[in-house]
């Protein structure tokens, strides 16, 4: 990996996320790429020998609790709290969203 970002290197990749950056960004955002990717080689230097990889750093196990079927409310007394529900025709009705 490059220990150093140029300029140009910053300013192609502002072009990319549509940034427009002055001269004083470019050349903070060159230091700070610098250092974000120097942190990088040193934790790729990490011996990680006879460590299992890992894809949470909760485990693999469920975190959760298990599925248990349950009833659900009665749609009656559902429909019957509800604002403004279409009884009838056993829907509740809502605003239109356009």
């Amino acid at each position: 990996m490059s220990s150093s970002w140029s300029p140009d290197a910053v300013r192609r990749i502002a072009a990319l996320a549509h940034l427009e950056l002055n001269d004083q960004e470019i050349a903070l955002y060159s230091r700070q790429l610098a250092d974000i990717l120097h942190y990088a080689e040193q934790v790729q230097e990490v011996n990680t020998t006879g460590i299992p990889p890992t894809v949470h750093p909760l485990g693999s196990g469920a975190s959760g609790r298990d599925d248990q079927p349950s009833g659900s409310l009665d749609r009656g007394d559902v429909l019957r709290s509800a604002p403004d529900a279409a009884l009838e025709a056993g829907l509740f009705r809502v605003p239109k969203v356009l």
